[in-house]
Parts: C-alpha cells; sequence; structure tokens
C-alpha cells in the first residue's frame, strides 16, 4: 500500500470534486444536471471515467444494462475481486454528488495504489440507474448484478413509449446478454462510498459514518371518506368532515414517529375532494411513507397507524382504508465490513459514528447477494438532489484516507486467510502421507 505519509489527501480531495464538477457537464439539460437511464450523455460519462484509468492499465467495459466496469487486476491471478461503485444517473435538477461522488472516489483510490496490486482484484462500478426516474422503478443496473432482471422488468415503458428493453438496444447493446451482468461466486464483497443525503452527520460536526443497515420502507395509501355538505350552513356538530380527520390522524403519525426511536413517518400528499373553499371535504387521501432499521418496529408502527385511521373515523361517523404498496425489508450491512470500516475510519483520524441510512441505495441491493457495506460523507446542510448539494475537502480527504486503510486491512486479511489455508493444506497432506506410510 502506497505509504500515507507520502499522499496529499487534500490534493487528491481536490481533484474528484474537480472530476465530479467535469461530469455533471455531462447532462441531458442545458441549465442543469439530468441523466437518466441510458441518456446519450451517458455515453460522455463512461468515455471520460475510463480515460481516467488507462494510465493504471485498468480494463474498462460496459455491460448489457449500462453499467460501467473498471477492473484493477489483482497480484494474481484468478483472484477474488472487491467491488466499489455507485451510481451514474441523476434525478432531474440534480446536484453534482449523489451516486457520482462513490464512482469517483473509487477512480481515486485506484491512483493511489501507486500501481501496487493486492492479494484480491478491485473493480470499480458506476451503476447505469438507481433513481427510478425514467421507467419508475429503481436498481436497474444493481439488480443486474443480481440476477434480478426479468421479462417484466424489461419491458416496462418511459413516458415515451420505449420500453427498458429497447433503450438498451438504443445505446449500443443486448438485452438478450443482461443475464450476463450477474455475478460470479469470485466476489468478496461490495463498498459504497455516498454523500449522507441528510443532516445528521452535519448536526454531529462529523465527517464519515458507518452505515449499519438500509431502512426497511413501507407506503400507504390512507382514503378517510366523509360527506360533502355547505360549509356556511353545516353546523360544526353536524359535520363528516373528511379533511379534519385527516389531519387529526396527521397529528398521530407524527407524535408517534417522534416517540419512536430510530422511527421516520411522513405525510407527503394530500388530495382533498371536491377542493373547493367553501365545501366541507367528503373524501381524502393521504400517502405515508415508514421507514425503520427494525423491520419489526415498522411494521408494529404501520398497524399503529392504521388502526388510528380506523379509530379516528369511527369516533367521528367517518370510514377509513388503507393500501399498503411498498414493504421493503430493511438491509443490514455486513458486520465483518462494518467493523472494518469503522476501524479504518479510526485509522483516518475521525470517531467512528455508526447511523442508519433512511435512504435506499444501490447496497441494499447487492447487500442481498454478497457481504456489504456503505460509508457515509458529511452533506453540508444536508441538502441533496437539488444543485446546492455540495461536499468538504476535509471530509473527501478522509474518504480517501479511510479507504486505502480499508483496502490495506482487506488485503491484511486476505493474505492472513490465504497463508492458513496453504498450512492448513500443508499439514493435512503430511497428515495424510504419515498414515498412509
Amino acid at each position: 500500500m502506497a505509504d500515507a505519509i507520502t499522499l496529499d489527501f487534500e490534493a487528491l480531495a481536490r481533484e474528484v470534486i474537480a472530476r465530479c464538477q467535469t461530469l455533471a457537464r455531462f447532462s441531458e439539460d442545458v441549465a442543469g444536471i439530468r441523466r437518466s437511464f441510458l441518456c446519450s450523455a451517458m455515453h460522455d460519462c463512461h468515455r471520460e471515467i475510463a480515460a481516467w484509468l488507462v494510465p493504471m492499465g485498468v480494463a474498462s467495459r460496459v455491460d448489457a444494462v449500462g453499467n460501467l466496469r473498471l477492473l484493477y487486476a489483482a497480484a494474481k491471478l484468478d483472484a477474488p475481486r472487491l467491488l466499489i461503485g455507485s451510481h451514474l444517473d441523476t434525478v432531474p435538477n440534480a446536484g453534482p454528488y449523489d451516486g457520482i461522488l462513490g464512482v469517483v472516489l473509487g477512480v481515486s483510490l485506484l491512483s493511489a495504489l501507486k500501481g501496487r496490486r493486492l492479494p484480491f482484484a478491485v473493480e470499480i462500478i458506476g451503476f447505469s440507474e438507481e433513481e427510478g426516474v425514467r421507467f419508475g422503478t429503481p436498481f436497474i443496473g444493481s439488480r443486474a448484478l443480481t440476477g434480478t432482471i426479468d421479462d417484466e422488468t424489461l419491458n416496462l415503458v418511459d413516458a415515451q413509449g420505449i420500453s427498458i428493453r429497447e433503450a438498451i438496444r438504443d445505446f449500443g447493446l443486448n438485452p438478450m446478454e443482461v443475464s450476463d451482468a450477474a455475478l460470479r461466486e469470485d466476489v468478496l464483497g461490495y463498498v459504497e462510498f455516498h454523500i449522507e443525503q441528510g443532516p445528521v452527520l452535519d448536526s454531529f460536526c462529523r465527517s464519515l459514518g458507518v452505515v449499519e443497515a438500509i431502512a426497511g420502507q413501507s407506503r400507504l395509501e390512507f382514503t378517510f371518506i366523509g360527506r360533502s355538505n355547505h360549509a356556511g350552513t353545516t353546523p360544526m356538530n353536524l359535520r363528516y368532515d373528511a379533511l379534519a380527520a385527516a389531519a387529526e390522524w396527521i397529528g398521530t403519525v407524527e407524535r408517534h414517529a417522534q416517540n419512536t426511536a430510530g422511527l421516520v413517518a411522513t405525510v407527503g400528499t394530500i388530495h382533498a375532494k371536491p377542493g373547493a373553499v367553501n365545501v366541507i371535504a367528503g373524501d381524502v387521501r393521504v400517502s405515508l411513507d415508514v421507514r425503520h432499521q427494525n423491520d419489526a418496529d415498522r411494521n408494529a408502527a404501520v398497524d399503529y397507524f392504521v388502526s388510528q385511521a380506523e379509530n379516528i373515523a369511527t369516533r367521528r361517523g367517518l370510514k377509513a382504508k388503507s393500501n399498503r404498496f411498498v414493504n421493503q425489508p430493511a438491509v443490514p450491512m455486513d458486520p465483518f465490513l462494518i467493523n472494518e470500516v469503522g476501524q479504518a475510519i479510526a485509522r483516518a483520524g475521525c470517531e467512528p459514528f455508526r447511523m442508519v441510512s433512511g435512504a435506499g441505495h444501490d447496497a441494499m441491493i447487492m447487500g442481498q447477494k454478497v457481504p456489504a457495506a456503505m460509508i457515509f460523507l458529511r452533506t453540508p446542510g444536508g441538502i441533496s438532489h437539488d444543485p446546492a448539494e455540495s461536499v468538504e475537502v476535509v471530509d473527501v480527504a478522509k474518504a480517501i484516507e479511510c479507504g486505502l486503510h480499508l483496502l490495506n486491512q482487506l488485503a491484511f486479511t486476505s493474505e492472513s486467510r490465504a497463508r492458513a489455508e496453504v498450512e492448513f493444506e500443508r499439514v493435512t497432506n503430511h497428515a495424510e502421507s504419515g498414515s498412509n506410510a
């Protein structure tokens, strides 16, 4: 491993930030950043990133769903691989760091190795799709690696009626080869650097965080059914106001979430009918998003919110019904990698800060197939998915230093395991030869 003393981490960090800004220029929009799944700007991204790694002799390819795959060979042939990656697509009017920073940091780590080969290969992955913007379904890139892209997914269409299958062809790829993108059995694990996209690290003045789990998520729609009537002529005690019932329930949701450790619950949309200023609302539909790292706690909260909606409606002479349309289990990160990341952060001079990701990431998909870990970087002001999204040079520098320590630790573990296996084989062979004498 390159000696940390000889590396200028702040200079490397400034280079990472500059490269993220370069990639931000590759956009479908002139006035902002928007890079959806397999848009033409993604070709430019691929060419730019691959060019950075040419001096290192890194082999690059694009798989059948448009993931950029960059392989830094190991010291020996047929060695296992460590995956480092994140996504290259963006939301509309995006910031320059969400997803992209994780890919560029991986490139920087390879550069900082100064040509040293590890006992495992390192594959940098720029996932083609994570946000779910173009086709209404997220994680197309990482789902291809885990082998969970099926014909139903490939037949999904965008707003222009173009299917995922057709988009793959239009990008110059072959949809018949999607299964070839799936991981083999030679993967040690997956590591993802990502901006937090929230205010927690910033509020605690911490540069880096160790993600212990990605929260499970439930999404529901609630409907409160009352009776519309004239706003001026209906006395308050004779009303069946669906909006008033929904408002009472929303307050209950907020109070319960505030009093339950680790729970977040959000009512994000309200649609009241008939929607006139002088008419009592007779029908109100609201959304509910519930997240927690523990599935039992999340499901218990959902059950409570459903029962409270029914109780409030009954007391007011209304009806309430609910429909759960998302039930995403929580994904714990790998305990071994969590510990290794914590040690690497400490060796970089930061106190490890363990936390839960409330947002979904590629690591939650990869973690269902291989050991996975996430390292969060502070997001100043907690701002993300917005042009004002930013990072601090010192945090990026600490992330690079942490990443190098992590590679060194994993290399030591791999070498120790290899030596142990050789010794075990030697002792076993010796014992067998002795028993045959």
